[in-house]
């Protein structure tokens, strides 16, 4: 039985010049797991939000065709009986959360609908989603993959058929992330949901998704099943969607002539033990120790934070935190959510001061400067982009901070990072309408528009497609020229391995480890005790054989050879 059903939908945004999708078809069978993937820009939000009425209903535009939901027609019902049919959890989930106590704040959507057993169907909803026994906590201390969970639970109250999720892991480290999709496993095997979730993590899709819908410039090219889906690697390749690393490494073994041509490519690391099983690995010669030699740029000095609480004991973050930034490094600060990477980074531009200890900026310590005089010298890329913008179009937002300290020939070094970051066609748009790629580009602009000698990005990649993610790595090694030391927090491990010099693991406050990445992943315990996860290829090669450490495809392919 199809539950959506879509017949030659057409949509246009109001004064767009052509149509963000086209003529798409599609039915969609009760109780799939669907991966909607997509390069950025492609219209896999703007599809998703037909499903729930809010396009055309709250966003206008042009609409031909027909869209059924449900047995609803999306055009002849309201946002409010379709929120009934299917729960939307948005890219920016936050938003979602509006009430101060969990229990509250599930079931508001049921209050607002004057259901006598809202309160029931709360706690029905956090028992589904794993937050039972958190009713009467307040919301504030919830980590990222809990606030995402109640978001969840927020839709799931309304017990809809259908739950849509955008980018549901994006900004989440492993363990969250396997915590949302084994929710989502159960909601959709035992209790017959119908799930639909926009993703780039290819590796999630392989282990949770029944079928996997391709969008390429609006249009629907395919829907296939998963394990076929993901064998056609130079197809999505051109899409910028990578399969998993472990069927990249195979597909390039395929073409070497290394794997038989009739062998389906694996998808999982399961199935790659078996596919690989006739390799070894050459061992890698070792890497050399790790060197310090530039002066210091940032040092923390006993450093002690806590938040306060609305009740209970104050939330300690950092209590008598070192740790020594140099000047020229390139360092990944990672750890999973509420482990003080944000925290870190804004006691560095003081826009926290710390409770005890000091913080000391090229030698002198932030207590004793204003944080606006600190922006020459340090500058912070926030984790959403759109927080980076003010004004009403990229150039007025470039310009600002250059403005008001009235930096000689400001409209010159406007106009040559506009034309740097590839922003020159879009200077007149409006930052916060931009697509996702497009967004990071200009926060970037803003970040280093005063030339500041150190940049901090906070999770510079999430929510980008890999064609995307490897752009904005492109412009951080472009940068070198105007920012000599750059610390980036991330749960994106490819981008660390593949960039960082140095890598800081933060658990609980404390800094657990400190060193390269052979240090760092090729350490068990580490990563158990920060919540960190290697890239898919480093853990094949780690099931092949222990002693591998392997970070890339191209090493992976390097160091297993036939025996």
């Amino acid at each position: 039985m199809n539950i959506i059903e879509i017949e030659n939908l057409t949509y246009s945004y109001p004064a767009a010049k052509s149509p963000i999708l086209k003529n798409i078809s599609l039915q969609v069978e009760e109780g799939d797991f669907l991966a909607v993937v997509g390069n950025n820009g492609c219209g896999k939000s703007t599809f998703c939000k037909t499903l729930n009425g809010l396009i055309p209903h709250f966003i206008t535009g042009d609409w031909e065709g027909t869209v059924r939901v449900g047995g609803l027609n999306t055009l002849e019902s309201d946002v409010g009986a379709l929120a009934c049919k299917a729960g939307y959890v948005y890219q920016d989930f936050e938003n979602q959360i509006v009430r101060p106590t969990v229990l509250d704040d599930a079931s508001y959507a049921c209050l607002n609908y004057a259901m006598p057993d809202y309160l029931e169907r709360g706690r029905e909803a956090l028992a589904l989603c794993g937050l039972e026994g958190r009713e009467d906590d307040y919301i504030w201390p919830l980590s990222g993959g809990q606030t995402h969970l109640l978001a969840l639970a927020g839709a799931v109250s309304l017990r809809p058929d259908i739950l849509i999720l955008d980018e549901p892991i994006a900004q989440l480290d492993p363990g969250h992330a396997d915590k949302i999709y084994g929710v989502l496993r159960e909601l959709n095997e035992k209790h017959g949901k119908t799930i639909i979730v926009i993703e780039h993590h290819t590796e999630y899709i392989a282990d949770y998704c029944k079928h996997v819908m391709l969008m390429r410039d609006g249009s629907i090219a395919w829907k296939l099943p998963t394990a076929e889906a993901l064998q056609r690697v130079d197809e999505l390749r051109e899409c910028n969607i990578f399969p998993p690393q472990v069927t990249i490494a195979a597909h390039r073994m395929r073409k070497e002539g290394r794997l038989p041509e009739a062998q389906p490519l694996p998808t999982t690391i399961a199935e790659g033990k078996e596919a690989f099983s006739s390799l070894c690995c050459r061992p890698a010669a070792p890497a050399s120790p790790q060197r310090q030699t530039g002066e210091p740029a940032v040092r923390f000095q006993d450093v002690s934070l806590a938040y306060r609480s609305v009740k209970g004991e104050d939330r300690v973050v950092f209590d008598r935190l070192n740790l020594e930034v140099r000047r020229g490094e390139k360092i990944a600060l990672i750890g999973s959510n509420g482990a003080g990477k944000s925290t870190l980074m804004k006691l560095m531009v003081g826009l926290l001061k710390p409770g005890r200890g000091e913080i000391f900026l090229n030698g002198e310590n932030v207590r004793k400067r204003k944080t606006e005089d600190l922006s020459r010298q340090i500058s912070l890329v926030y984790q959403n982009p759109e927080q980076m913008f003010i004004k009403d179009s990229i150039r007025a937002d470039i310009a600002y901070a250059m403005q008001v300290r009235q930096v000689p020939d400001w409209e010159a070094r406007t106009g040559a990072l506009l034309a740097r970051f590839r922003l020159t066609e879009l200077q007149d748009r409006d930052g916060r309408l931009l697509s996702g790629g497009q967004m990071r580009r200009a926060s970037l602009a803003i970040g280093i528009a005063l030339n500041p000698g150190i940049l901090l990005l906070d999770e510079p990649t999430a929510n980008l497609d890999i064609a995307t993610r490897r752009e904005i790595m492109r412009t951080l090694t472009d940068m070198k020229g105007i920012t000599e030391t750059v610390m980036i927090a991330t749960h994106d491990m490819q981008l660390v391995c593949e960039w960082a010099e140095r890598i800081v693991v933060l658990c609980q406050g404390r800094v657990v480890a400190d060193g390269r990445r052979d240090e760092i992943f090729g350490n068990r315990a580490v990563a158990e005790t920060a919540g960190i996860r290697p890239p898919e290829i480093f853990s094949m090669g780690q099931a092949l054989d222990p002693g591998a450490l392997c970070y890339t495809v191209e090493e992976f392919l390097q160091s297993f050879q036939e025996a």
